[in-house]
Order: structure tokens, then C-alpha cells, then sequence
């Protein structure tokens, strides 16, 4: 029987490709390398912002990096600009969450992104009830796919990590869930595909936030 739901929040919770996309050709035009298609930054995304420079910089031809420090810089610069660039809830979300608190079910998200813009984004998005956990990326606690944020939830929502559904859309997150003991679910209408999921081993996958309401009403139910 679940008791509770953390969630990733790019590509999960949130469309922030436009964002990302944008603030980061921007930071590459501004050192005088070359900007990428929207679709690129689907692959670049999901070990946070200091993995996701390192990507662009390979694929401009950066291989040693070289240009990390300046193009971090450059990034933290347009990500604070632009952050809100056109994210959107994915359709669907909001009343599966209200659901899903109707339940009973408690609720959190566990983030990547930098603690302080997770906040930011979930609370303009969803407003400041919606969550009973936000955890964003802090320097004291190991970034996902280590286990420790979801486990850190887990005791923080005093529910057993085998009685929480991980959700989220890229490997990292089914790699988070599975290490931290959770019933993994991967989504379709995030950054990745399928077969990304399926290799990575997510205990279901769905293509539609009401799903994930059917799966767990039913597993409720048994």
C-alpha cells in the first residue's frame, strides 16, 4: 500500500525545456560558441546544472572543458534571467495531485535543480500547499541518482521508502528510485523516451498524469 508520491520536476512536473534551451544558448552565444536546437537540451538535462554545461561543451567540441567556469557562469547568469521562460504544467497534473491529497496521499518533489529555484518553480506553479516535502539540489546532500534525497523524504514524511512511488521521466530518476527502495514509475510526456525508461528498469510506465492516479487507486484497492 503507498502512502506517498515524490516527484521529479523538469519534464515530470513541469515543461521547462523552453527555459533551459534558452537560457543556455544564450550562455553559449555569449562566449562565442554555438547554440543548439531545443530538442538537445532533452539529452543535456538531469544531473543538474554543472553536468548539463559539461554536455554543452563536449558537444560543441569542448572535450576537456576548458570553458567550464565561464560558461557555468554565463549559465547561473541567463538561468536567473530566464528562468520562468515559458514553463508550463503539464496537462492533467493539477487535479491528478488534488486526487491524489484527497487520498490521503502525502505528496513531495525532489529536484536537481538548485534548492532555491525548485522552490521558485513549484510554488508559482502549484502554489505553497500543494507539496508536503521540496527538495532541491543543496551541496550537503548527494545530487540524484544517489538515494540520499529520496531517502531523506522518506524519513522527513515518516513513511517507509518501500511504501513511496518515485515518479519521474530520465534514467536518473528511475535509477534515484530504485536505489532508494521505491516503486518506480516512469513517464512519456517528460524529456525521454521509452526505451530509456524500459532499460533502466521503471516498475510501470504511462503516458498521462491520470494514470498514475489509476495505479495508485488500484494498488489501494488490493
Amino acid at each position: 500500500m503507498y502512502k506517498g508520491v515524490i516527484f521529479d520536476l523538469d519534464g515530470t512536473l513541469s515543461n521547462t525545456l523552453d527555459s533551459i534551451s534558452l537560457s543556455g544558448n544564450l550562455a553559449l552565444e555569449s562566449i562565442g560558441m554555438a547554440s543548439y536546437e531545443k530538442d538537445a537540451y532533452r539529452y543535456f538535462v538531469g544531473d543538474g546544472a554543472k553536468e548539463l554545461v559539461r554536455r554543452m561543451l563536449i558537444n560543441n567540441g569542448d572535450t576537456e572543458c576548458s570553458c567550464f567556469e565561464e560558461l557555468i557562469t554565463a549559465y547561473r547568469k541567463t538561468f536567473a534571467e530566464h528562468a520562468d521562460y515559458n514553463v508550463t504544467v503539464y496537462d492533467g497534473m493539477k487535479e491528478t495531485l488534488a486526487e491524489l491529497k484527497s487520498k490521503g496521499l502525502k505528496l513531495a518533489v525532489l529536484s536537481n535543480k538548485p534548492h532555491a529555484q525548485t522552490l521558485e518553480v513549484v510554488h508559482k506553479l502549484y502554489g505553497e500547499g500543494t507539496f508536503d516535502v521540496i527538495r532541491g539540489n543543496v551541496p550537503e546532500i548527494k545530487r540524484k541518482p544517489a538515494p540520499d534525497g529520496a531517502l531523506l523524504i522518506s524519513k522527513e514524511l515518516l513513511i517507509e521508502p518501500c511504501e513511496l512511488v518515485y515518479v519521474g521521466d530520465t534514467c536518473v530518476d528511475m535509477k534515484t528510485g530504485k536505489s532508494a527502495g521505491m516503486f518506480t514509475v516512469g513517464v512519456l510526456w517528460g524529456f525521454r523516451d521509452r526505451k530509456e525508461l524500459e532499460d533502466n528498469k521503471a516498475d510501470a510506465i504511462i503516458s498521462h498524469p491520470h494514470e498514475l492516479l489509476d495505479l495508485i487507486t488500484d494498488a489501494l484497492l488490493r
